[in-house]
């Protein structure tokens, strides 16, 4: 598929591409994108990459009329793009990134693939979460883009760095499910105040986010099933700032007992 080659290469190499798919003639609607995808998704395979789990994009459930979809987007994330920090500390790279900016996320690990919706069913198939930055960087001018054209490259993921892991101890699911609608985080840089956030912004939970997505991808024809170990980010927090190497960016959560997280951003 010619524009999966295009923007691959633009992925390598961190290029950039002049006209976002759905801006083309002809345009790209969020089924030819997840096709898009899939073929991205052989290339990084056939190059010797494996994939490790799938990021959420567009968690915010009000924008949906805007951006007018009906459920979360999604993306593959792989072997070599996500990492864990050794004791809540971690550096990353920007280096061929074009215009990044920071996710603070909660990330979970599927023991089972959800089959329900409820937030208490949702967390009996999750063997741990923490918190995470994922690196996101778009392609197109000026970070103007539709969500196929978000779909269409890589769901714009870079990068995903994960905290100390929680294990889902499931006598503590029922008051973890209240926990996971009600916790708050503070995103600070160099220590100075950026952003505070909520569980509530991501589907109102991050485990309601979860069972959105496998009913999502089990509903979208063609699209490889939600897999046992799988990793899954839930959508950011906070707003999404820009970065740049030499910050030091910190998230803490209160409420939900994970441990903070900080990431340093160099060239």
């Amino acid at each position: 598929m010619t524009l999966a080659r295009e923007l691959f290469e633009a992925y390598t190499a961190g290029g950039h591409v002049a006209v976002a798919p759905t801006a083309r003639e002809g345009g790209c609607d969020l089924a030819t994108a997840y096709a898009v995808e899939a073929e991205l998704t052989q290339m990084r395979r056939a190059g010797g990459r494996a994939t490790v789990g799938r990021k959420v994009a567009f968690a915010n459930k009000a924008a949906w009329p805007v951006l007018k979809i009906q459920t979360v987007a999604w993306a593959n994330m792989y072997d070599d793009t996500v990492r864990f920090a050794e004791d809540g500390h971690a550096s990353a790279s920007l280096a061929r990134m074009r215009s990044p900016r920071i996710e603070p996320e909660v990330v979970m690990k599927l023991t089972s693939v959800p089959t329900s919706g409820d937030a208490a069913a949702v967390l009996e198939s999750v063997e741990w979460l923490a918190l995470g930055f994922e690196l996101v960087d778009c392609p197109f001018p000026e970070w103007k883009f539709q969500p196929a054209d978000l779909v269409a490259s890589f769901g714009f993921h870079a990068g995903l760095i994960v905290g100390t892991p929680r294990v889902v101890d499931r006598d503590s699911i029922p008051s973890l499910v209240d926990a996971l609608a009600a916790f708050t985080v503070r995103l600070s840089r160099n220590g100075e105040l950026i952003e505070e956030g909520e569980g509530k912004n991501v589907f109102n939970s991050p485990a309601l986010c979860l069972g959105e997505l496998a009913s999502a991808v089990a509903a979208q024809p063609g699209a490889e099933p939600l897999r046992p170990g799988e990793l899954i980010t839930t959508g950011s927090l906070t707003a999404v700032p820009f970065i740049a190497a030499g910050e030091q960016w910190n998230v803490v959560a209160s409420g939900l007992d994970v441990p903070p997280l900080t990431i340093d951003l160099r060239s």
